[in-house]
């Protein structure tokens, strides 16, 4: 008599014995991502660098109860994004001078694949550009500000999620 068994069967036998755990493809691709989600970046993790090297400051205060990812493209070049966590403030320092234009993404659930909020998420533009520039004595220092502030001068616009810069 012959014993035949699957390969399928052998592979999870031996993951067995070695004390390896089997799970369904289903659920593993499930754990990964609500592992991804368990993931969430820092607050201030700079997600992307393109462009750094100069002496602007940028300050991000984010009231809400969202955590954000704040863009600066330069020209039709995407240069820094940077993650800051609800009721959080982050800064991004060495921006070189130039003038940039400012995205930000809010939501939940954060993946690092995607670049992208998996729930809930927005996205918009500030409608003024910020322009950095360093002298001999001085350099830029700007602050956001991603929540609506009385009195404040900063309008926004919604971007579609295709055209955001990830």
């Amino acid at each position: 008599m012959t014993l035949k068994r699957s390969l399928a069967g052998v592979a999870l036998a031996a993951a067995l014995a070695t004390g390896a755990s089997a799970v369904p493809a289903e659920a593993a691709t499930s754990l990964s991502v609500q592992a991804e989600a368990l993931a969430r970046p820092a607050n201030g993790k700079i997600l992307y660098a393109g462009i750094s090297g100069g002496a602007g400051v940028l300050k991000i205060k984010n009231g809400t109860k969202r955590d954000a990812v704040v863009t600066l493209v330069k020209g039709k070049t995407k240069a820094i994004s940077i993650y800051i966590r609800a009721k959080s403030t982050a800064k991004v320092s060495s921006v070189v001078d130039g003038t940039y234009r400012i995205y930000f993404t809010s939501g939940y659930r954060y993946s690092t694949s995607k670049r992208r909020f998996t729930k809930s998420a927005s996205y918009q533009r500030f409608d003024d550009r910020l322009r950095f520039s360093t002298t001999s004595t001085s350099y830029s220092i700007w602050t956001l500000t991603l929540q609506a502030v009385v009195g404040g001068n900063a309008s926004t616009s919604g971007v579609n999620p295709k055209d955001f810069p990830v």
